[in-house]
């Protein structure tokens, strides 16, 4: 199968420090892959960079079979600011950006698919509610709403599933399997392991670095979590800029 993302020596960083060192790898068309590791292991980094919004340090990301348009990326909850006045309607329809432009006209049949949208993550009633009284759990029912319309060959989740009840849970996990069925490439910011183990037949791990790559099962292993546990705590903030260990 072909490489949907591929890293090659990707360094990402701020101000020349490193979050991410030397990464390696491909990420197959069709992965649904979940990234882990403990907090400050670069795992939100590396979403940005295949995003397109860091740039690399050093070493490339080369998306070989899509364009920019084709990748939806949904942040942390935290970075989004709810005190925005807009409603529901009005974000889920901003999936449609990238066919319609910015200040491009929404047809008829767009709206529709709007409104099919809303609905298919029960959030019917809600379409002209002010983000700013949306719970946890409908919040981000509104942006895997906006994801569906963004129709996407490459989707970034970082963090979905954080701080929201089961129930909403269950039904955004049943949309990452209808993407996963749709041979869309899924990658996945997660903390809750048996989630991961339940939902994400592939896993990296990392600790700035890459600690394991491969089946859930073979990565997720004590001896590897221990390991990423005890890099991220070792890691000094005081370094200088990265220089590749031999």
């Amino acid at each position: 199968m072909s490489a949907a993302i591929r890293f090659r020596d990707l360094t990402l960083g701020y101000d020349r420090h490193p979050a991410v060192h030397h990464l390696d790898g491909d990420v197959e068309s069709g992965a649904l892959l979940a990234i882990c590791g403990p907090n400050g292991a670069g795992k939100s980094t590396l979403l940005k960079g295949i995003a397109g919004s860091l740039k690399p340090l050093s070493g490339a990301v080369a998306l070989p079979h899509v364009k920019a348009r084709d990748i939806a990326y949904l942040p942390q909850a935290a970075d989004i600011d709810r005190s925005f006045p807009i409603n529901v309607f009005d974000v889920v329809a901003m999936g449609l950006w990238a066919r319609c432009g910015l200040f491009g006209a929404i047809a008829r049949r767009e709206l529709t698919k709007v409104e099919g949208a809303i609905a298919a993550v029960g959030l019917e009633g809600f379409e002209l509610r002010a983000i700013s009284t949306l719970s946890g759990g409908q919040l981000q029912r509104m942006l895997f709403a906006r994801l569906l319309l963004q129709d996407a060959a490459i989707i970034l989740l970082d963090e979905p599933f954080t701080a929201i009840d089961s129930k909403t849970v269950s039904d955004l996990l049943d949309l990452v399997a209808r993407w996963s069925s749709e041979k869309r490439t899924v990658l996945a910011v997660l903390h809750d392991e048996e989630l991961v183990r339940a939902h994400f037949p592939q896993t990296l791990l990392l600790a700035r670095e890459k600690i394991a790559w491969g089946e859930t099962s073979d990565v997720l292993t004590p001896q590897n979590l221990l390991k990423a546990r005890t890099m991220v705590e070792a890691f000094d903030r005081g370094a200088p800029p990265c220089a590749h260990a031999a």
